[in-house]
């Protein structure tokens, strides 16, 4: 019998010929990935989008809470409840107006308070000369993992009028107000030390959702101060990790730069750090103004919307309106107006905090620039830092520190935020 003899080389291409290529079923996977992600579709279709859907039918009916609201007996009455919180006059729409005054100084004080407390923090905490840095980045975030409820009974005891924060006051000579029984407004208060008692008969006479325009300017009152400190207390500490996470993720090679560029800490930190963190920022005020419009917890705990109504807040009255007075439909119409308050002010936040597009020529400019910088050996980048003596320009920082790092054989970073 004859044999040929082959080389392994060509038993080997042989019989990768003779294995069958597998042709994907992409059918198969599209029906393996909706299998897969239909228990998480049906869960949140009972338990999120169902419920949606009937507070929004209940919004438009006379629902009273008992029965169905889809049964017979529930008549369908259009934009009613709307009308009732934000056209018709009366108490109903007194309180919706109350209820947006003070939830709007609540959010104008919170946001900017927490951003730039985390801000700092995180900046602190971030810095390798300081000891037990651990130990400092656990005793700022645990306020944000306890128990908002706890906290708030805790800042009851706090701000008594026979409290710990008036007796520390006493120190300093001065006597505390009684701060949760304290219905007066910061900015009444302020203008009363010049002897303005009454606004001006425009700001007294006219009205809006029930208000005057004289009370909309009178401010937090010292209760909602009050509660104003206490979230910015519990909240900052979770902003501060996200602060940190991108600090971090910036590198150290801008900073350097701009140390050799002469610049001093402060600038170091407004113009070269803070532009780098603008996504950062976005999305901490973006959950800042979700958080603060929907305020509750700390106010049926706290207040429960006094005194005098000047701590209530759209959430609580919606709550109220529904489970205390029955009116289910016009507490289901607070939620969505609230809801879409909520979208506006994101737009509108969106919208102040987008990139400004730069001019062709500017455009130009920044790109030679960077494409010099990228260019310069780091012996360059080092001698054109240490001629530098005025205040750094964010771009330039940012293209020299790219420079450097690719003269060391790292990636080039650009500057700015995108």
């Amino acid at each position: 019998m004859k044999h040929t003899f082959r080389s392994p080389a060509a038993k080997s291409k042989r019989a990768k010929k003779a294995v069958p290529v597998r042709r994907i079923n992409r059918r198969n996977e599209e029906i393996s990935g909706w299998l897969f992600v239909a228990p998480m579709i049906i869960i949140l279709g009972l338990f999120l989008v169902v419920p949606i859907v009937m507070a929004l039918w209940v919004s438009f009916s006379d629902w009273s809470g008992r029965g169905s609201p889809f049964g017979s007996n529930v008549s369908f009455i259009g934009l009613g409840n709307y009308a009732e919180v934000l056209t018709e006059p009366g108490l109903a729409q007194s309180d919706f107006g109350t209820a947006i005054r003070n939830n709007l100084w609540y959010t104008i004080l919170v946001i900017p308070l927490q951003t730039l407390l985390a801000l700092l923090l995180a900046v602190l905490v971030n810095r390798r000369a300081l000891k037990a840095r651990g130990f400092f980045r656990t005793a700022f975030y645990f306020p944000s993992v306890t128990s908002s409820v706890a906290i708030t009974v805790l800042w009851l005891f706090l701000f008594n009028a026979s409290g710990s924060i008036n007796a520390v006051l006493k120190w300093f000579g001065v006597n505390g107000p009684n701060w949760f029984n304290d219905s007066r407004g910061l900015i009444h208060i302020l203008l009363s030390k010049f002897g303005v008692e009454q606004g001006p008969a425009f700001l007294t006479g006219h009205k809006f959702l029930g208000v005057s325009l004289w009370e909309w300017l009178s401010g937090p009152s010292v209760a909602m101060f009050a509660i104003i400190l206490m979230v910015v207390f519990t909240t900052s500490g979770t902003y501060m990790l996200m602060f940190i996470a991108a600090l971090q993720n910036i590198g150290e090679a801008t900073e350097e730069a701009a140390i050799m560029d002469g610049a001093s800490s402060w600038q170091r930190l407004w113009k070269v750090t803070v532009p780098q963190l603008k996504p950062t920022i976005f999305t901490v005020v973006t959950l800042g103004i979700i958080g603060t419009w929907q305020v509750f917890d700390q106010i049926y705990t706290g207040t429960q919307g006094g005194p005098a109504k000047t701590t209530l807040t759209p959430a609580y009255l919606s709550y109220s309106a529904a489970f205390n007075s029955q009116k289910w439909g016009r507490g289901a119409a607070i939620a969505f107006i609230l809801f879409l308050i909520i979208i506006v002010m994101n737009a509108l936040q969106r919208w102040v905090m987008k990139d400004k597009k730069l001019s062709r020529r500017k455009r130009r400019d920044y790109e030679a620039m960077k494409a010099e910088a990228r260019s310069m050996s780091r012996a360059e980048v080092l001698s054109l830092g240490s001629h530098g003596s005025g205040p750094v320009d964010p771009k330039v920082a940012a293209a020299m520190g790219g420079a450097a790092t690719a003269a060391a054989g790292g990636k080039p970073q650009e500057g700015g935020a995108r």
